[in-house]
């Protein structure tokens, strides 16, 4: 009867202290092993939003690798619904993969996504000693002679490095996407070093791939598929700016359950934006080669919604999914 009571007095005295909320700590899933873009996001947001005190308790990583991000995605969906305390790890490889059906079924609509606040541009390169000058250019090429450039990238076919270039060709009106040679190699140097040595004519990947590169002066950058140029690249055009309304960067972000309220979503959108706007993200992002991009909450959602539709039209229309 003692061990009963006490237990129940025990049982009693946690419930009062988890209705209080203020030892309840946050948790932030990478969908995959320590190390990389999804580890990353969480252990620098996680330990940002401690440090500025937009948490009470330090963020719990836990890492949950599996089917490309689809492990910890199904489980969020399945059994973690409605968890206020529970983000996760996400980048445009989780849209992409979302929008071509590789995580068995599942939709990016099971989930909200809460903010992205850094990215790894979008970039289309080619050899320094290349003919094209110009985004418009190249553009001019694949539209006279489709077999005429070919572009390397580190994803595969119907990755997100493949679907840079499509983009830039649906904005320039060219409609025989299929038409376009891509050639999927083993990580962003490698297509580079395809790129340079003239076994393709240009190549698709982000920044932080081509720095090296661009420092040697071993290639050209043609356009950044940014919004604005970014920070210390000021000499690189964007394509928007060359007439090419593309915005396509590998962000780094968060979705959180679909089942919690607007209040719980709201709030997990202002803490994101405090961590952009700290001192302390803006060295993360310094030292790890990312670029200013900050969507959070409803705008973030709707952006979302955007990107995913096109990807889908786009994944059918090259034979990625029916």
């Amino acid at each position: 009867m003692k061990t009963r009571f006490l237990k129940t007095l025990t049982a009693g005295l946690f419930v009062s202290v988890g209705m209080v909320g203020s030892t309840v700590a946050a948790e932030c899933i990478a969908p995959a092993n320590p190390g990389g873009g999804w580890d990353f996001t969480c252990r620098q947001i996680g330990k940002i939003l401690y440090d500025i005190k937009a948490v009470d308790a330090p963020v719990q990583v836990t890492n949950m690798a599996g089917a490309g991000g689809g492990l910890a995605f199904s489980t969020v969906v399945n059994e973690r619904n409605n968890d206020p305390d529970l983000i996760v790890a996400a980048s445009s490889a989780t849209t992409t993969r979302l929008a071509q059906n590789a995580y068995g079924g599942a939709t990016a609509d099971q989930v909200r996504f809460v903010g992205a606040i850094g990215a790894d541009p979008g970039v289309i390169v080619v050899a320094a000693d290349s003919p094209f000058k110009t985004l418009g250019d190249l553009v001019d090429a694949i539209k006279a002679d489709p077999s005429s450039v070919a572009f390397a990238g580190g994803s595969a076919a119907g990755g997100f490095d493949h679907m840079k270039p499509l983009q830039v060709l649906k904005a320039a009106g060219f409609t025989d996407i299929r038409s376009i040679k891509y050639i999927g190699v083993d990580g962003g140097a490698d297509a580079v070093t395809q790129t340079i040595g003239g076994f393709t004519q240009a190549m698709t990947g982000d920044m932080s791939e081509i720095v090296g590169f661009v420092k040697s002066g071993e290639v050209r950058v043609l356009a950044v598929m940014t919004e604005e140029r970014v920070p210390g690249f000021e000499d690189i055009p964007t394509a928007r700016e060359q007439g090419f309304d593309v915005v396509a960067v590998n962000w780094r972000g968060l979705y959180v359950p679909k089942g919690i309220s607007d209040e719980q979503f709201n709030a997990w959108a202002e803490k994101l934006q405090k961590v952009a706007d700290s001192a302390e993200w803006k060295e993360a992002m310094t030292a790890n080669g990312l670029a200013p991009f900050t969507k959070v909450g409803g705008d973030f959602q709707t952006w979302i919604d955007g990107v995913v539709a096109q990807t889908v039209e786009l994944s059918k229309e090259i034979g990625v999914i029916q």
